[in-house]
């Protein structure tokens, strides 16, 4: 058996951890919204149509902030489709996936649902079919008191109070030929300077993202990052960056070595971004959005079998494994390790399409692998990231050189007084006796460690199955603060620990 060691000392702080890093985002996808969050006339449905066991589990994740209505979806959307009565509201061809439309939930109902699951919205605007104007008139609508047109028509439509929406995404994927209303890097600079501006006239207090590349593969791929920003730095707060990552050609250990890759597209964006800074002579930095990431392989390929312009069809419904969970995990810890710069988070998406949560028409709704390490993650990844100094094997596989079996990151909670350390073996056959070294820390007592890993790397979770979940190991030996664990292969480690103060 293998051995490695993890060491965190008090002097490694990274950065605080923004708590918008643990979001999600639902768009009008799928069945995303439409037998997703919404189903009227379900057993759990509540009066407004909410589906109550789902929003039971999306409070379970303590969601800080969700991503919505898009997505591809929102480069087509009228989000004025949406608001009044709903026997008034048109159904529409929607271009963006060959679905109909009929607007039944808005960004009202949506603002309802996220007061249900105790969270934030981060709307999007359409930057694809429409422009400035429109983007300022939803803020007034959303964000306005009263006395206005577009705040008095909310309140018309029953919402006296604003919805203070407070983050903004510029569009989404702006540089896909795939957009609905695709552009160069100029052309979309120039009108989100120009919407920024106008957006933040109707509410200074907003924060706005940029887009940024859809995926390190996009050939425009840092060409993209320099002239939008060019274009628009005073007025934005942060650059997206999106990513999902597969294993199409069946190489796991490739697979699991994918939270490497996420950290260097991480810091090319931030090089990226600081040349700008460095260019252009600003003091402010640019901060980035990772609003889209997930693991995303089982459904790549449209299914044949879905009728172009229903509602609510099938849609990119990934039937996660443990493998899948264990790659979530390590690319949660790479969110985590660099958090001074990434400010804001959304695992794409939160129910049925590539979801943690997954629903039945008829029957029940029930976690997905990749729900735990999200939930473990917000639970106890909020505080300080803490470097953790990792001697452990190297492996070499067909994407990378060296790269070590055990990924891990600490998070210290001085208000709980806890400290966690987050850990992968992402090693596909290596099972690795592991030390964790917390002297630095003083007293400390072990509150748990919870070991998520099953001899079959590609067992799933199902309505009907529910084997493949995280347990306790009860195992790991405590001595003067050096933890002495085992790190299964293919794995997800969650260590907590109690600090016990000192005279």
């Amino acid at each position: 058996m293998s051995k490695a060691k993890i060491s965190v000392e008090k002097t490694g702080r990274i950065a605080a951890i923004d708590k918008r890093i643990y979001g999600s985002f639902i768009e009008h996808m799928g069945r995303a919204v439409y037998q997703g969050i919404y189903q009227p006339g379900h057993p759990s449905a509540d009066a407004n149509g909410f589906r109550l066991d789902v929003a039971a589990m999306v409070r379970e994740l303590r969601m800080p902030i969700v991503r919505y209505p898009g997505g591809n979806f929102v480069s087509g959307y009228r989000w004025e489709d949406g608001v009044g009565d709903r026997a008034q509201r048109p159904r529409r061809l929607e271009l963006a996936w060959g679905s109909v439309e009929d607007n039944h939930v808005g960004l009202n109902e949506f603002a309802d649902w996220a007061k249900l699951v105790n969270t934030e919205v981060m709307m999007a605007v359409n930057l694809g079919t429409r422009g400035a104007q429109e983007a300022a008139d939803i803020v007034e609508y959303c964000n306005h008191d009263s006395g206005t047109y577009w705040s008095d028509l909310r309140a018309a439509h029953g919402y006296r109070q604003p919805h203070n929406v407070k983050l903004w995404c510029l569009g989404n994927e702006m540089d896909g030929p795939w957009q609905i209303g695709h552009k160069t890097a100029y052309e979309y600079g120039r009108l989100a300077n120009e919407t920024a501006k106008m957006m933040k006239w109707v509410d200074k207090d907003i924060e706005l993202v940029a887009c940024g590349s859809s995926g390190r593969g996009m050939e425009t791929y840092g060409a993209w990052e320099d002239t939008v920003l060019t274009e628009c730095y005073d007025h934005v707060d942060y650059l997206s960056l999106h990513q999902y990552y597969g294993n199409h050609e069946g190489d796991s250990q490739s697979f699991l070595s994918r939270g490497h890759e996420m950290d260097s597209f991480i810091k090319e964006v931030v090089s990226m971004c600081d040349n700008v800074k460095a260019r252009l002579r600003k003091k402010k930095q640019i901060h980035l959005s990772f609003d889209e990431w997930n693991v995303w392989y089982h459904t790549t390929i449209e299914d044949p079998s879905i009728t172009r312009w229903s509602q609510a069809p099938h849609l990119v419904e990934d039937v996660y494994t443990v493998e899948d969970a264990v790659v979530v995990g390590s690319m949660l810890i790479t969110l985590m390790k660099n958090a001074g710069r990434v400010k804001i988070a959304c695992m794409a998406q939160l129910v049925n399409v590539l979801g943690p949560i997954m629903t039945a028409e008829t029957g029940s709704a029930w976690r997905q692998t990749i729900f735990y390490p999200l939930l473990h993650a917000s639970l106890y990844g909020r505080g300080t990231a803490l470097h953790c100094d990792v001697s452990a094997p190297k492996y070499s596989c067909r994407l990378f050189s060296d790269v070590g079996s055990i990924d891990a990151v600490a998070v210290l909670s001085e208000a709980e007084n806890e400290l966690t350390v987050f850990a992968v073996n992402r090693h596909l056959t290596e099972t690795i006796r592991t030390e964790v070294d917390l002297r630095a820390f003083g007293g400390m007592a072990l509150i748990e460690h919870i070991s998520y890993f099953n001899e079959d790397k590609d067992a799933v979770l199902s309505a009907t199955e529910h084997y493949a979940v995280p347990t306790n190991d009860t195992g790991v030996g405590v001595m003067n603060g050096v933890l002495h664990a085992t790190l299964p292969n293919v794995s997800w480690n969650v260590f907590r620990v109690r600090l016990v103060k000192t005279l």
